[in-house]
């Protein structure tokens, strides 16, 4: 299954949106603007966007604390995305998840986490709820190099693959875990390799090429979706920024210069897919028109997230309930 027609224009648009966003809110992080800590996921666009698009859009997806791309990849708008990074009313959790926090519904996403493979068992149990409603929708789990070493990715693919739960494990392997590479830190740095321990397949791609993501991912949707179980896919990738802005590294360099402009230089997954498209044929004017658009998004994003009210004091136990029986937003103390 390959990328073709107007989706091969709208990975490009998702990729660049996810890039664009990103400059912009490490922008307003440096300008005070976005309070606590910025992961961004420059350089990661393509691992993220090839999954997306092989969901459907009634599909679910869970995500990591390097999470501002995901729901771009998914097609979320970008207002109260910037919004939330901002702590805003107007943001798609009205303020309360910030940046590691973040679920849209609108997109499926029903979490991200800010706890190392905190998300996957919770992508686990969305799969299992979609098998005992008897629907075929499709979870999506997305979670970074580190995350193997933590029980919670054992416990959930063995869970899984047990029950042949519609989930796809999607490793973004960016090849550190904060600052350790996964040399360091895996007994077998091959991680696709762990998927044979629990009866699933288990494939590598290169993370850097949004087309083959989706190639792969497609195969593992349409496997899901016909009670085969899971896969685990690892995307091989790479971060171009520092783990997070907002926390200081100390100690030693973990990556050479060298090896980060290398990166920069051969491997930015958006310059590779744009060359790809006009060595396919499409026209230059057709993604400079795209380019603009999404310049004009993310302004218009920006404008609404600084217009966007701080959420007041009394409204801190809104939304904190979900009852048929009374409005949580009319939720009085006292």
């Amino acid at each position: 299954m390959q990328l073709k027609g107007d989706a091969r224009l709208e990975a490009y648009r998702r990729m660049l949106r996810i890039r664009r966003f990103e400059e912009e809110g490490m922008r307003q992080f440096k300008d005070d603007k976005i309070p606590g800590w910025f992961h961004s996921s420059v350089g990661q666009e393509a691992a993220v966007v090839g999954a997306c698009l092989a969901l459907r859009e009634d599909d679910a997806m869970t995500g990591t604390h390097r999470s501002h791309g995901h729901p771009i990849g998914k097609g979320a708008n970008l207002d109260g995305l910037m919004a939330e990074l901002m702590g805003k009313a107007g943001g798609i959790c009205k303020g309360r998840g910030g940046s590691m926090h973040i679920a849209d519904n609108s997109v499926g996403i029903i979490s991200e986490s800010g706890i190392v493979g905190g998300a996957i068992p919770l992508a686990t149990g969305c799969a299992f709820s979609a098998k005992v409603r008897g629907v075929d929708q499709v979870t999506l789990c997305f979670f970074g190099d580190g995350a193997v070493n933590q029980g919670t990715f054992h416990e959930s693919l063995n869970m899984g693959s047990l029950w042949k739960l519609p989930v796809i494990y999607h490793c973004e392997n960016n090849g550190y875990a904060m600052t350790t590479s996964v040399a360091q830190s895996h007994g077998q740095a091959d991680i696709a390799l762990r998927a044979a321990g629990y009866g699933m397949p288990g494939v590598t791609v290169d993370g850097q090429s949004v087309s083959a993501v989706y190639e792969v991912a497609a195969e593992a949707v349409t496997r899901a979706r016909a009670g085969e179980g899971p896969t685990l896919i690892v995307a091989n990738t790479y971060r171009f920024d520092e783990h997070d802005f907002g926390s200081v590294i100390e100690g030693e360099p973990y990556r050479s210069i060298e090896e980060l402009e290398a990166q920069k230089r051969n491997r930015d997954p958006i310059f590779l897919y744009r060359t790809v498209l006009l060595n396919e044929g499409v026209h230059e004017s057709s993604l400079t028109a795209i380019e603009n658009e999404v310049g004009r998004a993310v302004k218009q994003a920006v404008e609404f997230a600084l217009a966007s009210p701080v959420p007041q004091p009394e409204t801190l136990p809104h939304f904190m309930f979900n009852s048929p029986l009374a409005d949580p937003n009319s939720f009085e103390l006292g």
